[in-house]
């Protein structure tokens, strides 16, 4: 059979293009998932189907690639989640559900992409949410799949509490919604979690759409390359139960995720025509801009113990209270987020200053011509002296406040991780901050959009790559540039916007 559409992924942006696109009964349609489709709510492991209260706490491991990535020179086995079943990443993930800056947005018009305005993009958030809190704002949906929530004040845990307490004596301003346009401050997160349960593309946009009979879903199948017929993509190859298939189509979308899509494009012959020929694969389109410009959102640890007298429950999402703020000397705003966590798993206070923007960029590559040897990822964090800038004032910023903030004296003990007496000194630092770095979880931007005088653009704003027909990217790895956000609420709206324009 040959089908109108073929979608590689059923995650985030994959389910979303699935059911939108399915609405148009003469539409047959074929989404594929590497990992395994649990086809209802109730046979959906715990850890997936809930977004706290597990074993695994707030995000699971069970279903994951198993990808690991080079974060610095000193750090080279940093493992880097991302979900392997039908709902993909938002399946697994912590289930932030934050908008991107009205500025990134102007970012990548700037870019050449004038189809992507926060003006465009903001119906498309609305579109995909259902918030409980602020559905009747102009800035907000009430009648999209996702739900939407934010903890009130008065059930935040006393970690969250006392880290509110400290933010706003530190003279950060009260934001009661992280998501309305040009908000900064201290206030809770949106959370994607409704009465315990994550709203995953999976148990929202792909469950409104199993019925329809021009809908199929082929799991547990690796796709091991796009078939190209010249310069126009007609199919795909795939590995099934120990055997090879391979399924034809109009058009092929792949949304793979920022690791998964330029590995498939590579393996198919498109990309950096150097690294392909170091590896065996023939080249049929060079496209030197595939697995380059990779962005994350690059963290460091501070761990205390917690006090005996204190017990963090499992009854609730451990993230309620957020904090973003502009860094000391930059034109960025909201460049940092931190992340708070007391956890019941090791007994500890997490707290994480994050580059909510950095400057620095990665790069994917691939080890062989083998599907299963999983990418290079090479993030090249803090190599950018206003990134480790940043990160300085942040890590004592954090620092300062916990130990500082007399509601903490009651819930933390000693500092079980961290720069210690390196906290002053900026060289020692930075040395500790090489040797620490970590992942936000936020990898993305390694198929960036953008004309074609953009010698590193692979797609065109819609997501059609450059020099190929019938091929489409709809994830992470389209964004010229990260958000200043956690990725999954945009690469959402992504997918609702391109699935309301689509055309081929």
């Amino acid at each position: 059979m040959i089908y109108n559409t073929l979608i590689v992924g059923a995650g985030s942006a994959g389910n979303i293009l699935a059911a939108r696109l399915t609405e148009d009964p003469n539409r047959q349609l074929l989404l594929l998932e590497a990992g395994p489709d649990y086809p209802t709510s109730d046979s959906l492991p715990a850890d997936i189907r809930l977004g706290y209260g597990t074993s695994s706490g707030i995000y699971s491991i069970t279903h994951d690639w198993g990808y690991t990535g080079h974060a610095t020179a000193q750090v080279t086995a940093m493992p880097v989640p991302r979900g392997k079943l039908v709902g993909g990443s938002s399946a697994v993930n912590a289930q932030v559900f934050l908008r991107g800056a009205p500025e990134d947005f102007a970012a990548w018009a700037a870019l050449g992409n004038d189809q992507w305005s926060f003006e465009q993009a903001l119906p498309y958030y609305c579109k995909l949410e259902n918030d409980r809190d602020f559905g009747a704002a102009d800035y907000h949906g009430a009648d999209g799949p996702i739900g939407v929530r934010r903890y009130p004040e008065k059930e935040w845990g006393p970690d969250q509490q006392a880290w509110f307490d400290a933010c706003r004596q530190a003279g950060h301003p009260h934001c009661p919604d992280a998501n309305k346009p040009h908000s900064t401050g201290a206030g809770p997160f949106p959370l994607n979690n409704i009465d315990g349960i994550r709203q995953s593309t999976a148990v929202t946009y792909l469950a409104q759409a199993r019925g329809r009979p021009n809908l199929r879903i082929l799991a547990d199948c690796t796709t091991r390359r796009v078939l190209l017929e010249g310069k126009r993509a007609i199919g795909v190859e795939i590995e099934r139960h120990g055997q090879q298939e391979r399924h034809y189509a109009d058009e092929v979308i792949l949304c793979a995720g920022a690791v998964g899509t330029p590995q498939i494009l590579m393996l198919s012959g498109i990309g950096p025509a150097t690294q392909l020929r170091e590896i065996d694969v023939d080249v049929r389109h060079h496209l030197p801009g595939v697995g380059q410009n990779m962005r994350d959102h690059p963290t460091t640890n501070l761990q205390w113990l917690l006090q005996p007298q204190f017990t963090p429950t499992d009854h609730h999402h451990w993230l309620q209270a957020c904090l973003r703020y502009t860094a000391d000397g930059s034109d960025l705003d909201n460049d940092m987020i931190v992340y708070t966590i007391a956890s019941s798993i090791d007994e500890l206070f997490w707290v994480r200053p994050t580059l909510n923007l950095a400057l620095g960029r990665g790069e994917l590559c691939l080890r062989s011509a083998n599907i299963h040897d999983k990418p290079i990822l090479s993030y090249h964090y803090f190599e950018e002296p206003f990134d480790r800038q940043r990160q300085r004032e942040g890590i004592r910023l954090c620092a300062e406040m916990v130990e500082e903030h007399p509601a903490f004296r009651q819930l933390v003990g000693p500092l079980k991780s961290g720069p210690g007496n390196a906290l002053h000194d900026d060289a020692a630092l930075d040395r500790w901050i090489f040797a620490n770095a970590d992942t936000s979880h936020h990898t993305s931007s390694t198929c960036k959009m953008g004309p074609t005088t953009d010698s590193l653009a692979v797609t065109d704003q819609t997501g059609r790559v450059h020099g190929i027909d019938s091929l489409r990217i709809v994830d992470a790895s389209l964004m010229p540039d990260s958000v200043r956000a956690n990725i999954n609420a945009t690469v959402m709206m992504m997918a609702e916007k391109i699935a309301d324009n689509y055309s081929f």
